[in-house]
């Protein structure tokens, strides 16, 4: 088996989390290297199946690992934890986002949560954000708009 399509836990794969149409269209490689992939591995079972397992709707995420060349070309921070593999980009399909941070934020151990360009009274508008640090999480939780960071 190709080394991208493993299953990282039930129900993700690495190809999942590497995933980049950015990095598809430009020729880039977006090829994690041992750490980035153990990161991906505890972010899986940490964050992805517990919420997979308590909504019961398969989705798969919109971003996870970037290489620094993919994340500078995308215009992210620095220090995006993309680029470490500790931080993945989801929504599932007919749950509102607030809803599904809010069950993260009550239930799960976490880095960083941020719903992002998030619309208070839309629940479709943006997406969550989330990163675990395997023995370091600081449960810092956020609403960014686009313009600021406000706690969440």
């Amino acid at each position: 088996m190709n080394e991208t399509n493993k299953r990282i836990s039930a129900h993700f794969s690495l190809t999942e989390l590497t995933h980049s149409a950015t990095a598809l269209r430009r020729g880039i490689s977006n090829r994690p290297g041992p750490s980035e992939i153990a990161n991906l591995t505890a972010l899986a079972v940490n964050i992805l199946e517990p919420v997979r397992q308590n909504f019961a709707i398969p989705f798969r995420p919109s971003s996870g690992f970037r290489t620094l060349i993919l994340n500078q070309l995308i215009g992210s921070e620095m220090t995006s934890q993309h680029i470490t593999g500790q931080a993945v980009d989801f929504e599932i399909p007919g749950i509102p986002n607030l809803e599904l941070a809010g069950w993260i934020k009550n239930n799960l151990k976490f880095d960083q949560l941020i719903l992002e360009f998030y619309r208070s009274g839309d629940p479709r508008s943006g997406w969550v954000h989330c990163s675990y640090v395997d023995g370091g999480n600081r449960h810092q939780c956020l609403i960014f708009d686009g313009k600021k960071y406000e706690d969440f």
